[in-house]
């Protein structure tokens, strides 16, 4: 009687810790985060860490599937596939859709940026600002920047002049940048770019410069010119629906971590850059140039009336572009000074 009553408590303990376990892996949010470029760059690498952060300050309530390299939505639909529910957060580029986040764009144009940390800074403070419409069919969860992008050349291009003729990789914005600065916009896919330079279909591209180990660009363009030309915006987004359906905790941790993780990123890809470029001079002897002053002045010249448009295009739409330019410009030189 006694082994039988030891028996039943034995199955009775053993059904509660099932039941108890069933639970708690019933209680853990799981939630996949889409993205496109490849795992070893730097969207990814700050992806993988903001997944880590939450899972930590979550005690473990939330787990993140992440897929980068466009495993689950490629680049130019990842907004859509976040909305739709395909994927429940995304992280996207903004000038990919030009037109679409007029806003947000406006740290796209040429300021003069010459580090990540104050653009994604800068971009941040603008979305919390304007809380602009761009974004209504989703929760921004965090937002950041590239670093100012710049030429990588097979050629060296120590002048201005240099550029003239040259056919060069862009995306975006920087075909306008391109064209404006006296060189051929070839619009291409990154992952197509070394084959084009190897070819001699381009001579280049104008980029941000961490790539150069990342992507091994400092093996097909052993020169790189510093002109602190526009950076890229970018956006991680939620599901609206998903979001909503997040208990107050989880919803506080995620809001906790929005400005935190933007400066992180811009602090991380910056060092990066850096590396890179230590990197690439010790394993392919790759050279930096920059442009003389006055050449460095006629590239601001040449890029100003990008603002300019920018102004009236978004005018014309009821934003007041004149404000949200004077506000990145404000908000630029904050950041600046510290």
């Amino acid at each position: 009687m006694k082994r039988l009553h030891l028996l039943t408590l034995s199955l009775i303990i053993c059904v509660i810790v099932l039941a108890s376990g069933a639970a708690h892996a019933a209680s853990v949010i799981k939630l996949t985060y889409a993205n496109f470029p490849p795992a070893a760059t730097f969207p990814c690498v700050q992806m993988e860490r903001w997944a880590k952060e939450v899972e930590k300050r979550t005690g473990g309530k939330v787990k993140v599937q992440t897929f980068p390299g466009g495993t689950l939505l490629n680049a130019k639909n990842i907004f859509e596939g976040v909305t739709s529910g395909i994927a429940d957060i995304g992280n996207f580029a903004m000038s990919y859709q030009p037109g679409r986040f007029p806003v947000s764009e406006a740290v796209d144009l040429p300021f003069g940026f010459t580090s990540s940390r104050v653009a994604s800074l800068v971009l941040y403070d603008l979305i919390e600002k304007y809380k602009p419409r761009e974004f209504d069919k989703v929760k921004v969860l965090t937002v950041f920047t590239c670093p100012p992008t710049n030429f990588m050349t097979k050629a060296p291009v120590k002048r201005l002049a240099d550029l003239k003729g040259m056919e060069l990789r862009v995306a975006g914005t920087s075909a306008e940048v391109a064209k404006r600065l006296g060189a051929v916009p070839v619009a291409m896919p990154q992952s197509e770019t070394p084959e084009a330079i190897q070819k001699g279909i381009v001579k280049g591209m104008i980029s941000s410069l961490e790539i150069l180990q990342d992507l091994k660009f400092a093996s097909y363009t052993p020169y790189a010119t510093i002109a602190n030309l526009p950076v890229v915006s970018f956006a991680v987004v939620m599901n609206k629906a998903k979001w909503n359906s997040l208990p107050a905790d989880v919803k506080r941790a995620l809001d906790g971590l929005s400005r935190e993780q933007a400066a992180w990123t811009g602090e991380y890809v910056d060092r990066h850059v850096r590396d890179s470029l230590a990197w690439s001079k010790n394993n392919y002897r790759h050279q930096v140039f920059t442009l003389p002053a006055e050449d460095q002045q006629r590239v601001n010249q040449l890029l100003s009336p990008m603002i300019d448009n920018y102004v009236k295009k978004v005018s014309a739409q009821g934003l007041n572009g004149k404000q949200i330019v004077a506000d990145v410009q404000v908000f630029k030189k904050k950041y600046e000074k510290r």
